[in-house]
């Protein structure tokens, strides 16, 4: 497939703008120009290309594992579908439909302690997520709140710092550490992959109700997807590498210190290390298009399944 690579100079400096203000703590994001012709632009073309067959609104998911660059990818496809496509362009991740600290508590003690911990199909608000995207699609639209979460306290936003969306999307990327992701065959969870699942998930009860949970609630939620999008990581243990700088950034950003500890995102991504393994072996499977990472977190090819 052979999409459009080439900025205007007025697209270009648009997005350079745009990007200053994405820049952290004075480090430049290198090779700008190179990213903008050979990755955003053709994704942003193929995307525009989707929505021009039928004029319908297209939704599409972003998956890829823990700090694989989920936000960023998505904050500048929303930008240039907008300024170069004139498509109004909602996105949204599943994180921001967490449910609510005290909604965790009531899980943790009627069905597992680990559900006390977000992550895992099970966590999220998937009533509040199906009836966010079927507003966004309506024809008669109306102003559309979206959800945020406070990850520096671990709960969700109150509504007074919600997102309003005001007009009526033709585009929606819905991202997320799991969109897309599969049920597993229960006798593939019977082995345990790490020490929370050895030490606290002896009898299987978690990792059974997390499976049952991704299977019932969330297989008609990701198959409502026109395409998807994932980010491949070079290995899992990139994810801890990654997540961990994530996390410095959050410290820096946040007015709340309550940020974790190197141990504790080591312990913090063994909650995501199942499906997010299962993902990245199930790439061609689950994926329209999958965009490989090196290990310096630049992307070095795209292929369409």
């Amino acid at each position: 497939m052979n999409f459009r690579g080439f900025a205007n100079k007025d697209l270009k400096k648009k997005y350079f703008k745009f990007l200053k203000k994405k820049e952290f703590k004075g480090k430049p994001i290198i090779d700008k120009t190179g990213k903008l012709n050979n990755f955003y632009l053709p994704l942003s073309s193929w995307i525009y290309s989707l929505y021009k067959k039928d004029n319908k609104i297209k939704m599409i998911g972003l998956s890829g594992g823990q700090g694989t660059g989920k936000s960023t990818i998505t904050e500048i496809l929303e930008f240039i579908l907008k300024k170069e496509y004139g498509l109004e362009t909602c996105v949204f991740s599943i994180d921001d439909f967490y449910k609510t600290k005290s909604e965790r508590i009531k899980m943790s003690k009627a069905i597992h302690p680990l559900f006390l911990t977000r992550g895992v199909p099970g966590t999220h608000d998937i009533n509040l997520l199906n009836k966010t995207i079927k507003k966004l699609k309506k024809k008669n639209f109306k102003p559309v709140l979206i959800p945020r979460f406070d990850k520096s306290v671990d709960d969700r936003h109150k509504k007074i710092k919600w997102i309003k969306i005001k007009k009526p999307p033709k585009i929606i990327i819905f991202e997320g550490w799991c969109v897309g992701a599969k049920y597993q065959r229960e006798n593939t969870l019977i082995k345990p992959l790490n020490l929370i699942e050895s030490k606290h998930d002896a009898e299987l009860k978690w990792r059974k109700k997390v499976n049952y949970y991704l299977k019932k609630n969330y297989k008609k939620l990701f198959n409502s997807l026109d395409k998807l999008i994932y980010l491949k990581a070079p290995s899992f243990n990139y994810i801890f590498k990654w997540r961990l700088l994530q996390e410095k950034k959050l410290k820096l950003t946040s007015n709340n210190k309550n940020t974790m500890s190197k141990s504790n995102i080591r312990e913090f991504i063994m909650f995501y290390e199942r499906i997010t393994k299962q993902m990245m072996k199930d790439f061609n499977i689950i994926s329209d298009l999958t965009i490989f990472l090196d290990k310096n977190h630049r992307s070095t090819k795209m292929k369409f399944f």
